[in-house]
């Protein structure tokens, strides 16, 4: 079986999130425990499974996501990983449709210039008191907190982008904080420095309780993030970068109950999984 490792996100090598992809053959799924320990042998952030559908189905191809550690319950990196792999290895431009576990049917096309765009249901946060010991796992104090209970992230409202840099989160206490409060992961974001050049807002992801300290470039977060910041900044359509070592730059388009996220990828590796 073939697997492939692309970054995703970006449009060079070695940026963006790396994601694992790995394009099944047609049948029935693999063992959970097999596609587990996969996903912790590429040791991404998620390793993205693909299963070809029959042609009446009412989609292409169903999709699983696991982190090293977990299964994930939506990734948008990993899911336009598989859509450029899909348009490389099997020539598969425009309209893909992949049909989640957990979120229907989620809609990739890719575009004859490189770009892929993913419709993904949006996630609104609503705002919820800040987490005890939050302040102090991130040594930085929020503006404001929002819930986004459909995915189990928090939104965490900084000062500015400079703040967003440069925290240096404690991660045992992130982890024990996720944990208690039943969440997957904490977004941290601010407005960008410059808006309206290369970003209008600015964000970071952190999940070490499912095994990603801090992920490069999150299309699930930026499902959170488009409906917050759309809101705030009275547009529709809007850029947000993810200031992680790595960076991920996302086009976000509002769109109702729906969100647009608009992103690049590379191929950087592939090879035939033994085991």
């Amino acid at each position: 079986m073939r697997f492939h490792i692309v970054d995703a996100f970006t449009d060079r090598p070695f940026a963006g999130n790396p994601a694992g992809v790995c394009l099944l053959p047609a049948g029935e799924w693999p063992a959970d425990a097999w596609m587990q320990r996969v996903a912790a042998e590429m040791n991404h952030s998620e390793t993205a499974f693909a299963l070809p559908l029959p042609d009446k189905a009412d989609a292409d191809w169903a999709i699983r996501w696991f982190t090293p550690v977990v299964e994930a319950k939506l990734c948008g990196h990993a899911t336009l990983a598989t859509a450029h792999v899909l348009r490389t290895e099997r020539g598969l431009l425009g309209t893909v449709r992949f049909s989640s576990r957990q979120h229907g049917i989620l809609v990739t096309h890719a575009d004859e210039e490189g770009s892929i765009t993913l419709d993904f249901p949006a996630a609104t946060g609503t705002p919820t008191p800040v987490p005890e010991g939050l302040p102090e796992a991130l040594a930085a104090k929020p503006e404001a907190t929002l819930h986004a209970p459909a995915l189990g992230h928090l939104l965490v409202v900084l000062p500015d982008e400079a703040t967003v840099r440069a925290v240096a989160p404690d991660w045992n206490a992130v982890a024990d904080l996720t944990r208690r409060a039943g969440l997957r992961g904490v977004i941290i974001t601010a407005p960008s420095a410059e808006p309206g050049l290369e970003c209008d807002f600015v964000s970071r992801f952190f999940a070490p309780a499912s095994g990603i300290p801090e992920d490069p470039g999150t299309g699930s977060a930026h499902t959170v993030l488009a409906p917050y910041w759309s809101a705030r900044l009275g547009r529709d359509r809007l850029t947000g970068l993810q200031a992680s070592e790595r960076t991920g730059l996302v086009g976000t388009v509002l769109h109702g109950d729906r969100v647009h996220l608009t992103g690049n990828a590379v191929s950087v590796m592939d090879g035939t999984l033994r085991a």
